[in-house]
């Protein structure tokens, strides 16, 4: 499609924002125009949210200003973003599924006489907006028995009435099947002939392809770049989604040198419906599977499945050629893997105990409390993976909260390493950190796989991968889609991997 030069009806200039010492957006500027589909894109900690935040009221720029239809505007809270005609919808429908469809079209804003609600007149006019939607449903029945789809569709309907010049997306085809999102598909180009600005999030790049007319890029809280879709094709946004921010040297096409030893575990055919595609893979001593993909590709779905946090809907786990059951975090940890998680303040540390007992407690748990390690033990142990990933604390018993956020990653790896598991899986183990703790993370990584240790370590820093990784692994759209060995492991390849084919275009 065809973008044509529209004035702006929602406008960001300069916005800033920052939580303590850390920027999570730097000078961006953002638009979105009558009659458009603006995508917004951008890996984890890309700003995307604080974004978003800010242009609906729930977050107040720390500089900048927000332009609405050219005057200048400050929301105090998102009704009040809604009031002015900013209206959001997101992946998980925020409606009541036990009452009737037109009820919650309505909601808050019921049209009544004499105090009294116009039931009638609500499900007349329910259906009528409905309609225009293309949905012919009884708007009397509960909105929690129709699809996903239908659900989001009402929720948009209800944020368009309420509002009506700006419409946020945000990730609303996460959970649909193919027919459901050309249903949405649909509704967003009936909004778009009606001159609504739509402002798209998503992970799936060829939906960007299908519907959106301009994309904007952040990275680390910066904007890479505002593009007409037009003038791109998918590897020109991937490679402006990842970018190059870090550089190994020598980084050499080819990946990690050294011979792998046998198959420690083979993951045969396993896969969850709705979260990754059945996949076969075999991990073996001594190698680094990188995991390359962009966010919501089923990279961490992969992770989660082999770690036994998610249950897979078919295949089989073996090890030494004997199938496994590894159905829950406790029997993978039994069968010796370690699993460091994207999010590590959420999922990772416990914030309130010492970095000694982050560190320990893993181990812990696997001895029992009937053999309680003491507190020289303890200690003995905390001090010994301190000084091996260089973890720089004031002291051990200080709560962990209160380190850097690269310091907590290394904290994670040290309860990891402590169990001296067989196979570690990494989820992106060096966002988010300083350099220092960066490349101390990575040396350890070539570390343990010249000790035989087998890794799986998923990471969006495609240098990075490349540079420690004896195969790699490409995920898209929810499914394996490559697997790179010797001399193409290299950042292009992966990244017309990342791509594919579909909706290239010039």
């Amino acid at each position: 499609m065809v973008a044509v030069e529209r004035t702006p009806v929602l406008e960001a200039r300069g916005i800033g924002k920052v939580f303590g010492a850390y920027p999570a957006l730097d000078r961006v500027d953002f638009s979105a125009s009558s009659g458009e589909v603006h995508a917004l894109l951008g890996e984890n900690g890309a700003g995307k949210s604080t974004l978003i935040k800010i242009l609906t009221g729930a977050y107040r720029p720390d500089a900048g200003e927000i332009r609405l239809e050219g005057r200048r505007v400050s929301f105090r809270d998102p009704l009040h973003a809604q009031e002015h005609g900013i209206g959001t919808v997101y992946q998980e429908v925020n409606l009541l599924p036990n009452r009737p469809v037109a009820e919650n079209l309505f909601l808050g804003h019921q049209p009544t006489r004499f105090g009294l609600v116009r039931r009638r007149e609500i499900e007349t006019r329910a259906a009528r907006v409905l309609a225009d939607y293309g949905l012919d449903i009884d708007v009397r029945t509960e909105l929690g028995s129709h699809s996903v789809a239908v659900q989001q569709i009402v929720a948009i309907a209800r944020a368009v009435e309420l509002s009506g010049k700006v419409l946020v997306l945000d990730e609303p085809t996460a959970s649909l099947d193919r027919a459901e999102v050309a249903l949405l598909f649909d509704v967003i180009a009936r909004l778009k002939a009606r001159g609504l600005a739509i402002i798209f999030i998503t992970h799936f790049l060829d939906q960007v392809f299908a519907v959106a007319d301009r994309v904007t890029v952040l990275r680390n809280g910066r904007l890479v770049a505002t593009e007409r879709l037009d003038r791109l094709n998918p590897t020109q946004v991937v490679r402006m989604m990842l970018g190059k921010d870090v550089a190994f040297s020598p980084v050499m096409a080819g990946g990690a040198e050294g011979k792998a030893g046998p198959a420690i575990v083979e993951f045969d055919g396993i896969g969850r419906t709705g979260a990754v595609a059945p996949f076969r893979l075999a991990l073996h001593e001594g190698e680094v599977v990188g995991v390359a993909g962009l966010l919501g590709s089923g990279r961490t779905e992969m992770a989660r499945l082999m770690f036994g946090i998610d249950q897979p809907d078919a295949g089989e786990i073996r090890m030494g050629g004997q199938p496994v059951p590894i159905r829950s975090p406790a029997q993978a940890v039994a069968a010796g893997f370690g699993f460091c998680p994207e999010d590590r303040k959420l999922d990772g540390i416990f914030g309130e105990l010492s970095v000694r007992e982050n560190i320990v407690i893993a181990l812990q748990a696997r001895l029992g409390w009937f053999r309680a390690l003491d507190r020289d033990d303890q200690a003995d142990i905390a001090d010994r993976y301190a000084e091996m990933l260089d973890i720089r604390a004031a002291d051990h018993d200080m709560p962990v909260k209160l380190l850097s956020g690269g310091n907590q990653q290394k904290v994670i790896l040290a309860r990891w390493l402590a169990m001296d598991p067989r196979v570690l899986i990494l989820d992106e183990p060096t966002r988010g950190i300083d350099v220092g703790a960066h490349a101390e993370i990575v040396r350890t990584i070539n570390r343990l796989r010249e000790d035989g240790m087998a890794l799986v370590v998923i990471s969006s820093e495609l240098d990075e991968v490349v540079a420690y990784s004896s195969r790699v692994v490409v995920m898209r759209e929810r499914e394996m889609v490559a697997e790179l060995r010797g001399d193409r492991i290299d950042p292009s390849v992966i990244v017309q991997e990342i791509a594919g084919n579909s909706g290239v275009r010039g």
